[in-house]
């Protein structure tokens, strides 16, 4: 049930999570991070006003391909993917400002069929002012925004038929495998035979390419990372200090994902007031701030295939840098 709604001019906003709300699950997983055998903190503290801008001029790097080869594909797609799913609710998970969203709901609304477009995000700023923008371009659609948790709060998308479920940006990559296990195995719960997942996911390609995209000249992922000690520091009343740490992203092969963070210049020590905590860092350890986990086909098909879905279909960019791809319940893994 949400905790606050308003709705004006075609649009609906339901706060599920106010930011106050979500705080201590926060502080307690930043607890956790911070203990475990790879020192960490969670993502969320990356996506500040600040890291939110950063992280908007990212995408726009020559070397940040990711979101241009996806524009590509479904600039290519998107027709295909209307008339196939011929949705009457197009949900995007994790929307942030809802870009690439635009061409699909350019075709469904073209073919006629959508009837609302539901953004779901952390974010609430950020998802008021997408929703309106939305709204104003697609008069004909109702825009349902959804402030909340996508790991948690599919059960609000439940009122909805004939549903495609989108989540863009690879961002499914910035989840581990038990994370993504957890939220596939929610979403192959939730969907039923007339539904249907739309995944973009970043690919295994060369490792200095990959290595390109995340270590920019002009050092904007650096500050991107950086901004979380900042933000930590601010909230938690945090003693990190930036000159005792070197940024470093680079590719895990065993993993097969970008591990993204710092790393400690000398032995030191990091107190955290807020959580009464003290992290004690050895020379060289590092500090992981992100994932973003690249993805082979049968990898894919096989974490859909152990959650109940089967990959339809599969599209590239005319490089092989990036994939989309069409997901439906398997009627043979039951109802």
């Amino acid at each position: 049930m949400a905790r606050a709604s308003t709705e004006q001019g075609g649009v609906r906003v339901d706060v599920l999570r106010d930011e106050a709300e979500g705080r201590p699950a926060l502080y307690e997983e930043t607890l956790r991070s911070l203990r475990a055998d790879v020192k960490a903190l969670p993502p969320v503290w990356l996506y500040d006003e600040r890291g939110s801008r950063l992280y908007d001029e990212i995408t726009r790097l020559p070397d940040y391909y990711l979101p241009r080869r996806e524009s590509e594909i479904l600039r290519d797609r998107a027709s295909t993917i209307a008339k196939r799913t011929q949705a009457r609710t197009l949900v995007e998970l994790g929307a942030g400002s809802a870009n690439n969203i635009r061409l699909l709901l350019d075709e469904l609304d073209t073919a006629g069929t959508l009837e609302r477009f539901v953004p779901l995000d952390v974010s609430e700023q950020t998802l008021r002012a997408s929703a309106q923008s939305i709204a104003a371009a697609y008069p004909r659609v109702f825009v349902h925004a959804i402030v909340g948790d996508f790991e948690r709060d599919l059960g609000v998308l439940a009122g909805y038929d004939r549903r495609l479920i989108v989540f863009l940006g690879s961002t499914i990559g910035n989840l581990d495998p038990e994370q993504r296990g957890r939220l596939l195995r929610k979403l192959g719960t939730a969907l039923t035979q007339d539904d249907a997942l739309l995944l973009g996911v970043d690919l295994v390609k060369d490792v200095a390419r990959l290595e390109a995209a995340y270590n920019d000249s002009g050092g904007v992922t650096e500050a991107f990372v950086r901004n979380a000690l900042i933000a930590v520091n601010r909230e938690l009343d945090g003693t990190f200090e930036q000159q005792r740490f070197v940024y470093e992203a680079r590719w895990d092969p065993e993993h097969e994902w970008m591990d993204i963070g710092l790393r400690a210049r000398q032995a030191h020590t990091v107190s955290l007031h807020g959580l009464d905590l003290h992290v004690a860092f050895e020379a060289g350890e590092p500090l992981r701030v992100e994932i973003s986990s690249k993805f082979r086909r049968e990898q894919l098909e096989l974490e859909a295939r152990q959650s109940g879905f089967r990959v339809e279909s599969w599209w590239t960019d005319r490089e092989g840098d990036f994939a989309v791809a069409l997901v439906f319940r398997d009627a043979a893994a039951g109802s």
